[in-house]
């Protein structure tokens, strides 16, 4: 066949995936950032078909929209009563009436194929003008999948369910990875012949390789470089360990880019984030979502950030933060927490023990330790006392507090927005503020000191606090009579 024939992939993801024992879709649990439909469809676009299909039934909206969401411009396939992979890719080439060319059958559960895999799988059923062609695989422990039993002369004599294999057939340890290259002509021809005879009652693709076999066409069966790649989902547990697998090769693909991972065991980074040469990612530290990092930044131990933007050279220590952006040479934590829409401009500072939301922390500000601020914006080299707070909420609306150039703020102040302080104002220690404040000022909110003595003994008598207090003023009168008798 011409290397030139047309391509159509069709990506089965009808299936409810019982095993994963979830109100979710199987194919809709995420490893690194993605659903597992959402890998493999990266996968069958970067092929550049012509046509990529995916057939859906089992939740059939949620499954949609994911789809959607990857791209508009895959083409959806209902599937019917009729249940089997079969069925499923019958429906989907009645959804191309004219098209004439080599169809990509894919499992929209099997994520860690990688594109050069399908690619060689396209190429050598090409080579071989076979009309079908299965990836396969050699496994250790071959429960749950299919199993391609060879003829005498090592071709491919048909593929078994496990359900419906012989102690024989069972044994084997070839698996099919659910990966296929068919012509599409005989795979119409023939998908109209296949039965229901099996223990599942389904009309299977795989009995379409035996039928072949019968009408002497040839058929192949081309191993995949690496069988953990052509492995599928099928329970949590092979979940975790497909997300274990692509994160290591995520991990190493950025190590190979230029960026030191201390400890790729506890290190996670989704395959949507994006980091510069030189960055540092230290142990414990996950990098997920659409978050970037630019070139020199620290992150890390114990960090965690979610469609982040960190500048150049900042350093983000023991953190969790979610749509933040973090400035160049900027500082966080240890132990801060970014909420959504703050945004640390070049320079900053948020320190240990800080709460920040919807802000805006401007050139060279600090908010060094134990505060919370949200709803606000500081200017410029402004510097905020250990324990401020700006109380946005009024327990009816969410108001906002502006704090302007060169500020500095005493420790424990509490600025109640509505408010706005002006440039290079001050505030005093324990202030709390409720009104605005001139540029330049000083503001106060002193009340005198009043201490009503003797007030613990009198009104909690008996407790370790009245004894010790009681016997610290008499040692203070006996102190207070010496000194007046040698006066």
């Amino acid at each position: 066949m011409s290397a030139h024939t047309s391509l159509a992939v069709v990506v089965l993801a009808a299936g409810q995936g019982t095993r994963m024992k979830s109100r979710l879709p199987k194919v809709l649990h995420r490893i690194g950032g993605r659903p597992l439909l959402g890998h493999v469809l990266d996968h069958a676009s970067a092929l550049g078909p012509e046509h990529v299909l995916v057939v859906v039934r089992h939740e059939r909206d949620l499954v949609a929209k994911a789809v959607v969401d990857t791209s508009p411009d895959i083409l959806l396939v209902d599937q019917d009563e009729i249940p089997g992979t079969g069925r499923a890719v019958q429906v989907a080439l009645a959804a191309l009436p004219g098209f004439s060319g080599d169809v990509l059958v894919l499992s929209g559960d099997v994520p860690l194929l990688e594109v050069e895999t399908l690619g060689g799988l396209v190429a050598a059923h090409r080579a071989r003008g076979a009309a079908a062609t299965i990836l396969s695989a050699v496994v250790d422990d071959a429960t749950g999948y299919g199993r391609i039993i060879r003829d005498e002369f090592g071709g491919v004599q048909h593929i078994v369910e496990e359900k419906d294999a012989t102690p024989e057939e069972a044994a084997v340890t070839e698996i099919n990875a659910g990966v296929y290259v068919f012509q599409s002509d005989p795979l119409r021809d023939h998908l109209a012949r296949i039965g229901s005879a099996n223990a599942q009652g389904e009309r299977y693709l795989t009995d379409v390789v035996e039928l072949m076999r019968a009408s002497s066409l040839a058929v192949a069966a081309a191993s995949a470089p690496d069988a953990q790649d052509a492995l599928g989902v099928n329970d949590r547990v092979q979940l975790s360990e497909a997300a274990r697998t692509l994160n290591a090769r995520t991990v190493r693909r950025w190590q190979l880019d230029g960026v030191s991972i201390l400890d790729p065991e506890t290190t996670w980074i989704d395959v949507t984030a994006n980091l510069a040469p030189d960055v540092t990612v230290l142990p414990n530290t996950y990098v997920l979502g659409a978050t970037t990092v630019a070139a020199g930044a620290v992150i890390g131990p114990d960090t965690t950030l979610v469609d982040c933007e960190v500048g150049e050279d900042a350093v983000v220590k023991r953190t969790d933060a979610t749509l933040a952006v973090i400035g160049a040479r900027a500082s966080v934590g240890p132990f801060s927490y970014l909420r959504p829409n703050t945004v640390l401009a070049e320079g900053g500072k948020i320190g240990t023990f800080v709460e920040t939301k919807n802000s805006t922390i401007g050139e060279g500000s600090k908010v060094p330790h134990l505060s919370y601020i949200g709803d606000t914006t500081i200017g410029r080299h402004v510097n905020l006392g250990a324990g401020t707070i700006t109380a946005n909420y009024d327990d009816l609306a969410k108001h906002r507090t502006e704090i302007g150039d060169e500020v500095h703020s005493g420790s424990h102040n509490v600025f109640v927005a509505p408010v706005r302080i002006g440039d290079g104002a001050k505030t005093g220690a324990g202030a709390v503020i409720r009104k605005d404040v001139p540029a330049g000022a000083l503001a106060l909110s002193v009340a005198p000191q009043r201490n009503v003595e003797g007030w613990v003994e009198k009104n909690r008598p008996g407790t370790g606090a009245a004894d010790v207090a009681a016997k610290a003023r008499s040692a203070q009168k006996a102190d207070d009579g010496a000194q007046e008798q040698e006066g």
